[in-house]
Protein backbone atom coordinates (compact mmCIF):
# COMPACT_ATOMS: atom_id res chain seq x y z
CA UNK A 1 0.00 0.00 0.00
CA UNK A 2 1.42 3.36 -1.32
CA UNK A 3 2.33 6.16 1.92
CA UNK A 4 0.04 8.54 1.99
CA UNK A 5 0.88 12.06 1.18
CA UNK A 6 2.28 14.64 3.49
CA UNK A 7 -0.65 17.53 3.95
CA UNK A 8 0.52 20.39 1.62
CA UNK A 9 2.57 23.01 2.31
CA UNK A 10 2.03 26.63 2.21
CA UNK A 11 4.97 29.66 2.24
CA UNK A 12 3.58 32.61 4.00
CA UNK A 13 5.81 35.84 3.06
CA UNK A 14 5.51 39.06 4.99
CA UNK A 15 5.17 40.10 8.68
CA UNK A 16 6.07 38.61 11.73
CA UNK A 17 5.08 41.18 14.69
CA UNK A 18 5.55 40.56 18.44
CA UNK A 19 2.13 41.52 19.68
CA UNK A 20 1.67 42.84 23.08
CA UNK A 21 -2.17 42.74 23.68
CA UNK A 22 -4.03 43.92 26.33
CA UNK A 23 -7.38 43.66 27.04
CA UNK A 24 -9.24 46.97 28.49
CA UNK A 25 -12.85 47.68 29.41
CA UNK A 26 -12.85 50.84 27.23
CA UNK A 27 -10.38 52.46 24.90
CA UNK A 28 -10.24 56.20 26.39
CA UNK A 29 -9.31 58.90 24.57
CA UNK A 30 -6.17 60.74 25.71
CA UNK A 31 -4.96 61.61 28.08
CA UNK A 32 -5.48 58.81 30.12
CA UNK A 33 -4.54 56.14 32.08
CA UNK A 34 -6.17 52.85 32.36
CA UNK A 35 -5.89 49.08 34.04
CA UNK A 36 -5.82 46.13 31.27
CA UNK A 37 -8.06 43.15 32.31
CA UNK A 38 -5.33 40.63 30.87
CA UNK A 39 -2.26 40.51 28.88
CA UNK A 40 -0.56 38.90 26.58
CA UNK A 41 2.47 38.48 24.45
CA UNK A 42 2.02 37.00 20.84
CA UNK A 43 3.48 36.19 17.30
CA UNK A 44 1.51 37.87 15.01
CA UNK A 45 1.97 39.89 11.38
CA UNK A 46 -0.50 38.94 8.38
CA UNK A 47 2.10 36.51 6.99
CA UNK A 48 2.72 35.17 10.63
CA UNK A 49 -0.87 34.44 11.49
CA UNK A 50 -1.55 32.87 8.10
CA UNK A 51 0.98 30.51 8.98
CA UNK A 52 -0.23 29.80 12.14
CA UNK A 53 -3.58 29.19 10.41
CA UNK A 54 -2.18 26.84 7.82
CA UNK A 55 -0.70 24.69 10.28
CA UNK A 56 -3.98 24.10 12.88
CA UNK A 57 -5.60 23.82 9.85
CA UNK A 58 -4.09 21.01 9.04
CA UNK A 59 -1.21 21.72 6.44
CA UNK A 60 2.57 22.78 6.34
CA UNK A 61 3.80 26.30 6.74
CA UNK A 62 7.04 28.20 5.95
CA UNK A 63 7.47 30.99 7.44
CA UNK A 64 9.89 33.81 5.26
CA UNK A 65 10.25 37.42 6.36
CA UNK A 66 12.77 39.50 8.43
CA UNK A 67 13.09 40.26 12.26
CA UNK A 68 15.96 41.89 13.93
CA UNK A 69 18.72 41.40 16.15
CA UNK A 70 16.45 42.36 19.34
CA UNK A 71 15.20 40.61 22.37
CA UNK A 72 11.79 40.41 20.51
CA UNK A 73 13.67 38.39 17.23
CA UNK A 74 14.11 35.10 19.11
CA UNK A 75 10.88 34.80 20.68
CA UNK A 76 9.07 35.38 17.57
CA UNK A 77 11.07 32.44 16.17
CA UNK A 78 9.79 30.52 18.99
CA UNK A 79 6.31 31.27 18.78
CA UNK A 80 6.11 30.00 15.10
CA UNK A 81 7.84 26.73 15.54
CA UNK A 82 5.87 25.92 18.46
CA UNK A 83 2.69 26.35 16.00
CA UNK A 84 5.14 23.82 13.87
CA UNK A 85 5.60 26.84 11.14
CA UNK A 86 9.16 26.31 9.48
CA UNK A 87 11.12 29.06 10.29
CA UNK A 88 14.38 28.59 7.58
CA UNK A 89 13.33 31.39 5.87
CA UNK A 90 13.27 33.83 8.72
CA UNK A 91 16.12 35.84 8.40
CA UNK A 92 18.02 37.86 11.66
CA UNK A 93 19.11 41.14 10.36
CA UNK A 94 21.99 42.30 12.21
CA UNK A 95 21.59 46.46 13.68
CA UNK A 96 17.74 45.68 12.64
CA UNK A 97 14.88 45.92 14.65
CA UNK A 98 11.57 43.40 14.70
CA UNK A 99 8.53 44.76 14.21
CA UNK A 100 6.23 45.37 17.06
CA UNK A 101 2.84 46.37 18.38
CA UNK A 102 0.31 47.43 21.13
CA UNK A 103 -3.08 45.98 20.56
CA UNK A 104 -5.85 47.71 22.79
CA UNK A 105 -9.07 45.08 23.13
CA UNK A 106 -12.48 46.44 24.39
CA UNK A 107 -14.90 44.60 25.79
CA UNK A 108 -16.65 44.47 22.72
CA UNK A 109 -13.71 42.72 20.97
CA UNK A 110 -12.78 46.06 18.80
CA UNK A 111 -9.51 47.07 18.55
CA UNK A 112 -6.97 49.40 18.41
CA UNK A 113 -3.47 48.81 17.14
CA UNK A 114 -0.27 51.09 17.41
CA UNK A 115 2.30 49.31 15.27
CA UNK A 116 6.05 49.78 14.59
CA UNK A 117 6.96 48.03 11.54
CA UNK A 118 10.97 47.59 12.37
CA UNK A 119 13.69 49.74 11.37
CA UNK A 120 16.47 48.55 9.40
CA UNK A 121 15.81 44.97 7.82
CA UNK A 122 16.56 45.63 4.26
CA UNK A 123 15.10 45.16 1.16
CA UNK A 124 17.08 42.87 -0.67
CA UNK A 125 14.99 40.00 -1.15
CA UNK A 126 18.35 38.29 -2.61
CA UNK A 127 19.10 36.35 0.35
CA UNK A 128 15.43 34.52 -0.28
CA UNK A 129 15.34 30.15 -0.33
CA UNK A 130 13.50 30.53 -4.02
CA UNK A 131 14.84 27.07 -4.62
CA UNK A 132 12.55 25.29 -2.12
CA UNK A 133 9.36 26.54 -3.57
CA UNK A 134 8.75 24.11 -5.58
CA UNK A 135 6.38 21.35 -4.32
CA UNK A 136 4.51 23.99 -2.63
CA UNK A 137 0.79 24.31 -2.63
CA UNK A 138 0.51 28.01 -2.32
CA UNK A 139 2.16 31.26 -1.65
CA UNK A 140 -0.22 33.45 0.85
CA UNK A 141 1.91 36.69 1.01
CA UNK A 142 0.71 40.49 2.73
CA UNK A 143 1.92 43.83 1.11
CA UNK A 144 4.62 44.50 4.05
CA UNK A 145 7.94 43.79 2.10
CA UNK A 146 6.82 44.32 -1.97
CA UNK A 147 10.40 43.13 -3.02
CA UNK A 148 10.16 39.97 -1.53
CA UNK A 149 6.43 39.36 -2.89
CA UNK A 150 7.45 40.52 -6.07
CA UNK A 151 10.94 37.70 -6.56
CA UNK A 152 8.76 35.25 -4.76
CA UNK A 153 5.36 35.47 -6.96
CA UNK A 154 8.07 35.52 -10.42
CA UNK A 155 9.14 32.36 -8.96
CA UNK A 156 5.74 30.63 -8.30
CA UNK A 157 4.07 31.76 -11.48
CA UNK A 158 7.43 30.18 -13.42
CA UNK A 159 6.64 27.37 -11.13
CA UNK A 160 2.92 26.96 -11.61
CA UNK A 161 1.99 27.45 -7.67
CA UNK A 162 -0.99 29.90 -7.19
CA UNK A 163 -0.44 33.11 -5.12
CA UNK A 164 -2.76 34.98 -2.79
CA UNK A 165 -1.94 38.03 -1.23
CA UNK A 166 -3.25 39.73 1.58
CA UNK A 167 -4.60 43.04 0.06
CA UNK A 168 -4.51 45.08 3.51
CA UNK A 169 -4.41 48.74 3.97
CA UNK A 170 -1.18 49.78 1.67
CA UNK A 171 0.09 52.50 -0.03
CA UNK A 172 -1.96 52.47 -3.64
CA UNK A 173 1.89 52.02 -5.83
CA UNK A 174 2.33 49.25 -3.69
CA UNK A 175 -0.91 47.21 -4.06
CA UNK A 176 -0.71 48.75 -7.73
CA UNK A 177 2.05 46.68 -8.65
CA UNK A 178 1.79 43.63 -6.73
CA UNK A 179 -1.84 42.55 -7.73
CA UNK A 180 -0.90 41.60 -11.26
CA UNK A 181 1.68 39.24 -9.73
CA UNK A 182 -0.38 37.12 -8.19
CA UNK A 183 -3.90 34.90 -8.82
CA UNK A 184 -5.74 35.49 -6.00
CA UNK A 185 -6.19 38.89 -4.25
CA UNK A 186 -7.96 39.36 -1.64
CA UNK A 187 -8.86 42.63 0.21
CA UNK A 188 -9.52 44.64 3.48
CA UNK A 189 -12.70 47.12 2.57
CA UNK A 190 -8.92 49.62 3.18
CA UNK A 191 -7.37 47.64 1.22
CA UNK A 192 -9.48 47.75 -1.82
CA UNK A 193 -10.20 51.53 -1.57
CA UNK A 194 -6.20 52.07 -1.30
CA UNK A 195 -6.21 49.82 -4.83
CA UNK A 196 -9.10 51.86 -6.64
CA UNK A 197 -9.69 54.93 -4.88
CA UNK A 198 -12.71 56.66 -5.70
CA UNK A 199 -14.17 52.98 -6.89
CA UNK A 200 -17.20 51.27 -5.48
CA UNK A 201 -15.91 47.71 -4.52
CA UNK A 202 -17.34 46.19 -7.43
CA UNK A 203 -16.03 48.45 -9.93
CA UNK A 204 -12.60 48.09 -7.60
CA UNK A 205 -12.84 44.31 -8.10
CA UNK A 206 -13.33 44.23 -11.69
CA UNK A 207 -10.11 46.76 -11.77
CA UNK A 208 -8.28 44.11 -9.97
CA UNK A 209 -9.29 41.21 -12.38
CA UNK A 210 -8.11 43.74 -15.41
CA UNK A 211 -4.86 44.30 -14.16
CA UNK A 212 -3.86 41.12 -14.97
CA UNK A 213 -4.07 37.05 -14.96
CA UNK A 214 -5.61 37.39 -11.44
CA UNK A 215 -7.70 34.58 -11.45
CA UNK A 216 -10.62 35.43 -8.07
CA UNK A 217 -10.58 39.33 -6.95
CA UNK A 218 -12.54 39.19 -3.19
CA UNK A 219 -12.82 42.36 -0.64
CA UNK A 220 -13.72 41.02 3.06
CA UNK A 221 -16.07 42.46 5.09
CA UNK A 222 -16.20 41.44 8.37
CA UNK A 223 -19.47 40.62 9.55
CA UNK A 224 -20.94 42.13 6.16
CA UNK A 225 -19.62 38.77 4.64
CA UNK A 226 -16.90 38.56 1.79
CA UNK A 227 -17.68 40.01 -1.79
CA UNK A 228 -15.61 38.10 -5.17
CA UNK A 229 -15.33 38.08 -8.31
CA UNK A 230 -13.64 35.76 -11.18
CA UNK A 231 -13.51 36.07 -14.59
CA UNK A 232 -16.52 35.39 -16.68
CA UNK A 233 -18.68 36.23 -13.70
CA UNK A 234 -21.55 39.09 -14.29
CA UNK A 235 -21.56 40.67 -10.86
CA UNK A 236 -20.03 39.92 -7.54
CA UNK A 237 -21.01 37.08 -5.30
CA UNK A 238 -21.28 36.93 -1.88
CA UNK A 239 -20.14 34.61 0.98
CA UNK A 240 -22.00 35.36 4.33
CA UNK A 241 -20.13 35.81 7.35
CA UNK A 242 -20.81 32.94 9.88
CA UNK A 243 -22.80 34.78 12.64
CA UNK A 244 -20.85 35.33 16.02
CA UNK A 245 -20.35 36.90 18.87
CA UNK A 246 -16.79 38.88 18.22
CA UNK A 247 -14.27 39.12 21.63
CA UNK A 248 -10.90 39.98 19.57
CA UNK A 249 -10.91 40.84 15.81
CA UNK A 250 -7.36 41.09 15.78
CA UNK A 251 -6.09 38.71 13.29
CA UNK A 252 -9.29 37.69 11.68
CA UNK A 253 -8.54 38.30 8.33
CA UNK A 254 -4.72 37.27 8.60
CA UNK A 255 -6.55 33.61 9.39
CA UNK A 256 -8.91 33.85 6.77
CA UNK A 257 -5.98 34.47 4.18
CA UNK A 258 -4.06 31.31 5.71
CA UNK A 259 -7.47 29.07 5.33
CA UNK A 260 -7.83 30.56 2.23
CA UNK A 261 -4.36 29.37 0.88
CA UNK A 262 -4.24 26.05 2.26
CA UNK A 263 -7.66 25.61 1.08
CA UNK A 264 -6.70 26.54 -2.83
CA UNK A 265 -3.67 24.47 -1.76
CA UNK A 266 -5.89 21.28 -1.04
CA UNK A 267 -7.77 21.91 -4.54
CA UNK A 268 -10.79 23.20 -3.35
CA UNK A 269 -12.56 25.68 -5.69
CA UNK A 270 -12.77 29.34 -4.90
CA UNK A 271 -16.53 29.26 -3.49
CA UNK A 272 -15.73 26.24 -1.09
CA UNK A 273 -12.67 27.87 -0.27
CA UNK A 274 -13.67 31.39 0.92
CA UNK A 275 -16.24 29.79 2.75
CA UNK A 276 -13.49 27.71 4.65
CA UNK A 277 -11.76 30.87 4.96
CA UNK A 278 -14.66 32.78 6.20
CA UNK A 279 -15.49 29.70 8.84
CA UNK A 280 -12.11 29.82 10.22
CA UNK A 281 -11.92 33.88 10.38
CA UNK A 282 -15.15 33.73 12.34
CA UNK A 283 -14.02 31.64 14.89
CA UNK A 284 -10.22 33.34 15.16
CA UNK A 285 -12.64 37.01 15.82
CA UNK A 286 -15.02 34.74 18.28
CA UNK A 287 -12.18 33.05 20.15
CA UNK A 288 -9.52 35.71 19.85
CA UNK A 289 -7.36 32.48 18.70
CA UNK A 290 -6.45 30.72 16.13
CA UNK A 291 -8.97 27.47 15.29
CA UNK A 292 -7.75 23.91 14.61
CA UNK A 293 -9.25 21.77 11.92
CA UNK A 294 -12.03 20.20 13.57
CA UNK A 295 -13.76 23.62 15.14
CA UNK A 296 -13.43 24.82 11.23
CA UNK A 297 -15.13 21.70 10.04
CA UNK A 298 -17.97 21.59 12.89
CA UNK A 299 -19.22 25.34 11.94
CA UNK A 300 -19.32 24.37 8.37
CA UNK A 301 -21.54 21.05 9.13
CA UNK A 302 -23.65 23.92 11.23
CA UNK A 303 -22.44 22.25 14.82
Amino acid sequence: MAAPLPPPRVVCLGNVVADHVFRVEDIPQPPAKIAARSYVLNAGGMAANAAIAVTRLGGRADFWGRVGDDLNAPLLAAALEADGVGTGGLKRVAGGRSPVSAVLVDRHGERTIIGFRGADLGIDPGWLPLETLAGAGALCCDPRWPEGVAAAATEARRLGIPVVLDGEKSETRILVDLVPRVDHAIFSVTGLQNFAPGCAPEEGLRRALASGPVKLAAVTRGEKGTLWLAPGMAAPQEIPAFPVEATNTTGAGDVFHGAYALAIAQGMGAEAALRFASAAGGLRARDGATPYRAMVEAMLAGK
